[in-house]
């Protein structure tokens, strides 16, 4: 079954201002841009639910390497009327998602995203698990999109067993 579907390649985020969202996740990492443009063709607003083709400004960023795990951030035409979701704040709530991104340096990670418009980003804290703990803490972007940072080496992503097998090198 493995092979019928990819791992998750992107997430998209529909944003407020696209500079803003986009000068956010560039610094927590995601400094390349893998498209940039604006989609005028109807199938762009069509296949998002609107009837009316008009543009939307796209900006993928996305870390280096290989091509998943990246955001999309998208820039509804006002000319649309999108609905806009009040900005969430406070804690995580039922049915959200949130990013989960590993951080090198969790003390750089908040400056970071505190210095780039985070709208919540409480002080991180000890998260315990029976096999291992790290520092982890969900904040949530320019947008009020929520995100969890976990002090875990980057590198781990690329693990190919699950986290409890011991018997992967380096694990």
């Amino acid at each position: 079954m493995t092979d019928r579907i990819s791992a998750l390649i992107r997430g998209t985020i529909f944003v407020r201002d696209l500079d803003t969202a986009t000068a956010f996740y560039r610094a927590l990492g995601l400094t390349e841009t893998y498209y940039e443009g604006v989609l005028e063709d109807a199938s762009a607003s069509g296949i998002i639910g609107y009837a009316e083709p008009l543009p939307l400004s796209v900006r993928i960023v996305k870390r280096p390497g290989p091509n998943y795990g990246m955001i999309g951030l998208f820039k509804i035409d006002d000319g649309l009327d999108p609905e806009v979701v009040p900005m969430a704040t406070g804690p995580a709530r039922v049915g959200e998602v949130a990013l989960v991104f590993y951080v090198a340096s969790m003390a750089d990670a908040m400056a970071a995203a505190r210095a780039n418009g985070a709208t919540y980003a409480p002080e991180p804290g000890i998260f315990v698990m029976e096999h291992r703990q790290q520092a982890e803490v969900c904040i949530r972007d320019c947008d009020g999109v929520l995100l969890n940072l976990v002090e875990t080496d980057p590198v781990q992503q690329e693990r190919t067993r699950p986290e409890l097998d011991y018997s992967e090198a380096g694990s």
